[in-house]
């Protein structure tokens, strides 16, 4: 797993998000945007981290910074999680595993002594031009959403 580093050009990506409308981060230039990598929808980590998000959208939606989440998990799944869990912001479909790839974020896992490949739990923001900010590696789920805000108060 190569993560990207701040200060490098965010990849530029394609897709749709769980209502089947086209996103791309093209589409948020001029903003800033939590790009939040996440292993699988309706799974309990995931869960905490998306609702965490939620219940911090309000400050996000007032601040100006857009909040995306990517799996590899399609529409329909995505579909079901938002709605479950009212979740305010888009998730991006990456099927295809060309988000995670992009971003460097797949990779090796492990989980009860076995190893496999999966999208590690990593956060990008990305600049009003494009440009990665910050990168979060480790991601303590529940308590992330407030990790970013405290960044983007000191740093803004």
């Amino acid at each position: 797993m190569q993560l990207l580093e701040k200060g490098s050009k965010a990849p530029q990506f394609s897709s749709v998000d769980q209502d089947g409308t086209p996103v791309s981060l093209q589409d948020f230039l001029g903003k800033k945007v939590v790009l939040y990598f996440y292993p699988k929808d309706d799974t309990p980590g995931c869960t905490k981290e998306a609702c965490a998000f939620r219940d911090s959208f309000p400050k996000f939606k007032e601040i100006g910074v857009e909040v995306l989440g990517v799996s590899v998990d399609g529409e329909a799944k995505h579909k079901k999680f938002t709605t479950k869990y009212e979740l305010p912001f888009r998730l991006v479909v990456d099927d295809e595993k060309r988000i995670v790839e992009q971003y460097g974020v797949w990779g090796k896992k492990k989980f009860m002594g076995r190893e496999y490949m999966g999208t590690n739990r990593v956060t990008y923001l990305v600049d009003e031009q494009g440009v990665i900010e910050e990168v979060w590696p480790k991601v303590k789920p529940d308590k992330h959403a407030e990790e970013i805000l405290e960044y983007l108060a000191k740093h803004s």
